[in-house]
Order: C-alpha cells, then structure tokens, then sequence
C-alpha cells in the first residue's frame, strides 16, 4: 500500500496572506483560465494555478521552494480574465513577500520589513536618527559659509565608507544566506542539469533586457518602468565605484565638474531613476489601479524608491541655492533613505532581483527540451 501523504495546512499563513493583499486566493475555483493565459505557464508548471491552490490550504513550506512563485511579473493578464475576480497576480505578489520573510536571514529584520504597515517609523527613522546624532555629536558638521562647497566638506568620504562598506557587507551576506536556503529548498526532490553558470547565462540577458516582460499584454508600461529603474540603480553604482577610483587613484578633485564623463553618467543614472519611478507611479495609482493592488510592502518598496530618487535630485541642486544647514539637513535625509535602501534590500522587493533570478536558473537547469524551446 502506497505511503499516505499528509498536508499541514496553516491557517496562520492563510491570515497572514491576506494581510498582505491576497484575500481573494479563496475564491478560485480552479478553473485554469489563469493558467491558459499567462504567457508564462506550461504544461509542466500549472502557473499560477497550482499556488493558488497551495495558497488555499496555507502549505508555506511548499510555496517557499517554488521557483514558479517568482515566474509572475503582476501583468494582470490572469487578473483582468479571472471568472471569479481571485486576483491571481495579487495573490502571488502577497505570496512574494511571505516567501521573502520565511527565507530572510535573520528572520528578525524579515518581520520587521514583511509587517512594515507597522514598522515603518523603525525603517525610516532609525538611519535618519543615524545621521542626525553623528551630526550632534559633531562627527560630521555644517562648514562655515552660505553655501556647501560640496557634500564631502559636510561628511567626508571616508565616513560614508566607513558606514556603508560595512553595511554592504552584511546586506551580502544576509542575501546569501536568503538565496541559498531557496536554492536548497528548490533542489529537494529535483534533479538539475548542467552547471549553474550556463544556466545563468541566458538568464542574465533575460533580466538585462528583462524579456520575459515583454510577453505581458494588459501592464506594458510596467516594463520599461522597471528596465529604467534597474538600469538606473546599475549607473548609480557604477558611477559610485568610478568616483572612489577618480578620488583615491586618480586624485580627481570633488566636485565634479557636470561636463565630466563620471559627472554625466550620475546624471543620466538619475534621470532613468525618475522616469522609471514616475513610470511605475502612473502604472500603480493611475492607469492600471483597478488591475493591481498595492499593499502596504509594495508602498514601502515605492516610497524608498521613490525618496532615494527625491532627495538625491533636491541635494544635487541644493548646494547651489539653499544655506549650509538647509543643505546639509537635506543631505541627511537622503543618506538616511539610502540606508534604509541598503539594510532592507534582502527583505524589501528589491530582493526579487535574487529570489527571481535563482528561479529562473533553477527552472532552466530542471527543465525538459520540450519546456526549453
């Protein structure tokens, strides 16, 4: 006699998805349209049909080792076409979430970024608080004058180093922690094929041109919005590596002249920031509200976005019209969403960009050449 399979499920996670925006998984039926029209979905992955069903039952465990979970890009093509208005695109952006706090490492910071509609004072204020009390206690001080010179005579580089680098150490860490207990939990009971690397590879060019999006009918502006809010922060951080060769190997003297090639690309970094972030502001609130929900962990995710884009455009042009201490209150305002920015990436939707790529490498090292063409 065949072993008897037994289910958990957790009425706990089902209170808790619906707290994150999926209350409506408990009306599918399972019908399948959203299966037949996801562009997506294959005969070998019922997407997102069967997360619905473990979604209904509350089986955590088994949605937190699903790579099909990340397949979703919210298009709202199953959305817009459901029978019986279950959402599907919200569900499995509420179950994202749930899957980014049960893997998220320590799971202390998890919960406090998964329930942010209550934490986030804590998310905001803490690095703000940072920055303000190494002001008061005069680690960092206003020069004299009435305009900034530029932000380094107001907090040196080597106190930015200081913070971040540390900062950035443990954010990699946690994410690598994160990435591979979902790359353990995928692998159970799966059988890969080939090397990670070539897997990765036709994956990398998906997510750099961000294909895959591209199959969406109803949501299309959401993937140019993303493709400049990626290549965006991809400038600024190359443009944040070339100033630390340009100041400390090249002895450059700051601040750049906005002619200068360093100086140019920060800006055009800037700009694909703001039009991907007004983009995505538009697609979420304005012309696509009816086909896709925002919770309260999409609206923390906007909001860093959103001020990080805010506040480093107003202190680009601060310096040259406000005083000194308007200038350097603003300056800390940034930095102090850019750190937020930092310590939550593991936790916030910023950690899609992990959690989905490791999925679709998964995907093609178990796949089938049916599956692959």
């Amino acid at each position: 006699m065949a072993e008897a399979l037994q289910i958990s499920p957790s009425p706990a996670t089902r209170l808790d998805l619906m707290r994150r925006g999926g209350d409506t998984a408990g009306r599918c039926y399972q019908c399948a349209t959203c299966s037949s029209v996801c562009s997506l979905s294959t005969p070998g992955i019922p997407f997102p049909r069967r997360q619905i069903l473990l979604t209904q039952w509350g089986l955590a465990d088994q949605l937190a080792a699903d790579p099909a979970v990340w397949l979703c890009h919210q298009c709202a093509d199953c959305t817009e076409r459901c029978p019986r208005d279950a959402r599907p695109g919200d569900v499995l952006q509420g179950l994202r979430s749930l899957v980014i706090q049960t893997l998220a490492f320590p799971g202390l910071v998890g919960r406090l970024v998964g329930n942010v509609r209550r934490t986030w004072p804590i998310l905001f204020g803490v690095p703000w608080a940072f920055w303000l009390l190494l002001w008061a206690a005069g680690v960092i001080e206003v020069p004299l004058g009435d305009r900034l010179h530029a932000y380094e005579d107001f907090v040196p580089h080597g106190i930015l180093y200081a913070v971040f680098f540390p900062v950035a150490g443990w954010v990699t860490l946690a994410a690598g922690v994160g990435g591979a207990r979902f790359w353990k939990k995928m692998g159970e009971g799966t059988v890969r094929q080939g090397s990670f690397l070539a897997g990765a590879w036709p994956v990398l060019l998906d997510v750099l041109g961000h294909k895959s999006f591209g199959t969406c009918e109803k949501v299309t502006t959401r993937r140019w919005a993303h493709l400049a809010l990626f290549w965006g922060f991809v400038g600024a951080a190359v443009t944040s590596g070339l100033l630390i060769y340009a100041i400390y190997l090249a002895g450059a003297e700051m601040p750049l002249p906005l002619g200068h090639p360093i100086k140019i690309l920060g800006n055009l970094s800037a700009a694909l920031l703001v039009v991907g972030g007004l983009l995505l502001i538009v697609s979420r609130f304005g012309v696509h509200r009816s086909l896709i929900k925002t919770s309260a962990f999409d609206m923390f995710f906007l909001s860093v976005v959103a001020l990080v884009i805010a506040t480093g455009v107003i202190v680009e042009v601060a310096r040259f019209v406000l005083p000194t201490t308007a200038a350097g209150l603003l300056y800390t305002m940034h930095l102090g969403v850019v750190l937020t920015l930092f310590l939550t990436f593991p936790y916030s939707k910023f950690a899609h960009m992990l959690y989905r790529t490791l999925a679709l490498v998964h995907q093609r090292m178990t796949a089938t050449p049916e599956e692959e063409r």
